[in-house]
């Protein structure tokens, strides 16, 4: 996963991005704007800091499988 910056990843969970960038700083990350780039273990840390927020876009909705015709 390549660098993200604070801002996107804010939209894609569906908060700010002041927020994101508060709660970084909260966590002991050195975020200083939300054009701030962040690592792939930092992404996940937020993402594990706002556990319900963007699961509508990454949830797939789950089908039944078809069955083969005879």
């Amino acid at each position: 996963m390549a660098k993200v910056r604070v801002h996107e990843l804010a939209k894609e969970l569906g908060i700010t991005s002041k927020d994101a960038v508060t709660k970084l700083q909260e966590l002991g990350e050195f975020v200083r704007s939300a054009s701030s780039t962040i690592e792939a273990p930092v992404v996940r840390k937020l993402r594990n800091a706002y556990p319900g927020a963007g699961a509508s876009k990454t949830e797939a909705p789950a089908s039944a499988p078809k069955a083969p015709a005879s």
